[in-house]
């Protein structure tokens, strides 16, 4: 088959899609609570997942996929009502066939449920995939009750985590926010002791400062940093992204599409239902859509450039921005996985990203992290 009649293939098959789903939507909302007349635009997935596997990314010593596949919405309590648990493995499994070898779950994800999940769909492919997961919490029985990151509690949970992860050992178990009473020194020395008791693989830390970092670098090897960043939210850039650079360290952008916003599945008029964790992000409150939407026009106007979609487009912006970045975006539904997985398609020249970059810092952000907080813990 000649390559122009394979892009014509895909461009025919995106066509259908985006008809098939115009015709779902118009039956069915997007987004839980949005009121009156306004409606959600609906994304548009990708014509394909990815042409052939796209070389693999560093974490440290881990090797993973240059997209990953974030967990936390297959739990209830997020996003949506709880996904049914079956289509979520079956989901999860998809995705390795599609080239994804890194699972991004933790337990206070449910709490524990989302672990659950990603334990059974990994069991049987276990040795193919790099899962990562995140302590740093304290529980009576499934409530919250705090941040504890003490060692003895550290390796307590991990075992835990283990079993519901259905495996011996965590390939990157991060720290997921700081305990502001444990020094960073005696966690990382705590994961360290995982480390050589092979419980554990490598270690990551998650919305901490770059001091924060290269202490917790000076006991044990951090491979990865977790922390939101996207085309929205870039407060990463501030210093974060140069210390890992500088020390080795991988970074692991959640939030990437910000909630789906650059997905283009919303609009200047879009409402949140209570329950749905969009309603508190200062990024999709009412007075920040109207300001924000001109950055997924951006996103848009570049995806007609690119014959790609909005959110291929921010995740490939992402991707082009350092090496060692690898997004974590999330989805319960098989065409959005299959749309991101196709952001490894797009590619910038040197002249598109400063071009893009230019557009970006002309643009005012609405709900973002102030560049004074790029030095402090959450």
């Amino acid at each position: 088959m000649s390559n122009e009649h394979e892009r014509q293939e895909q461009r025919d098959h995106a066509h259908d899609r985006r008809k098939f789903l115009a015709g779902a939507m118009a039956a069915v909302p997007l987004v839980a609570g949005m009121q009156g007349v306004a409606q959600a635009q609906t994304a548009t997935p990708a014509p394909a997942a990815g042409r052939g596997r796209p070389p693999q990314r560093r974490l440290g010593p881990l090797e993973v996929s240059p997209i990953g596949l974030g967990c936390m919405a297959m739990a209830p309590g997020f996003y949506n009502p709880a996904p049914e648990r079956a289509a979520m493995v079956r989901l999860i499994r998809d995705a390795h066939r599609m080239g994804v070898t890194f699972f991004d779950t933790a337990e206070v994800y449910g709490p524990f449920v989302s672990e659950e999940i990603v334990g059974e769909a990994l069991q049987p492919i276990r040795n193919q995939v790099v899962l990562a997961s995140k302590f740093g919490f304290d529980y009576n029985g499934s409530s919250v009750t705090g941040r504890n990151s003490r060692p003895a509690h550290i390796k307590a949970r991990v075992e835990g985590m283990l079993k519901r992860l259905r495996t011996d050992r965590i390939d990157l178990l991060y720290l997921h926010r700081m305990d502001p009473i444990v020094p960073i020194a005696d966690i990382a020395g705590a994961v360290g002791d995982l480390i050589s008791q092979g419980k554990v693989r490598a270690f990551g830390v998650s919305e901490v400062s770059p001091e924060t970092l290269r202490g917790a670098h000076a006991v044990t090897p951090v491979a990865a940093v977790q922390s939101e960043y996207s085309m929205l939210e870039r407060l990463p850039e501030v210093a974060m992204l140069d210390t890992c650079a500088e020390l080795g360290v991988g970074f692991v952008p959640w939030g990437p599409t910000m909630r789906g916003l650059l997905a283009d599945g919303f609009n200047a008029y879009s409402r949140f239902a209570a329950q749905d964790r969009r309603a508190s992000v200062p990024f999709l409150a009412p007075e920040a859509l109207e300001a924000n939407m001109k950055i997924v026009a951006l996103a848009r106007d570049w995806a007609q450039r690119k014959d790609a979609t909005p959110v291929q487009i921010a995740l490939a912006w992402l991707l082009a921005q350092r090496d060692f970045i690898v997004p974590i975006p999330g989805t319960t539904k098989w065409p959005h996985l299959r749309e991101n997985l196709g952001a490894t398609d797009v590619r910038f020249t040197a002249g598109e990203l400063a071009e893009l970059r230019t557009a970006l810092t002309a643009l005012p952000v609405v709900g973002n992290r102030p560049a004074d907080k790029a030095r402090e813990n959450e």
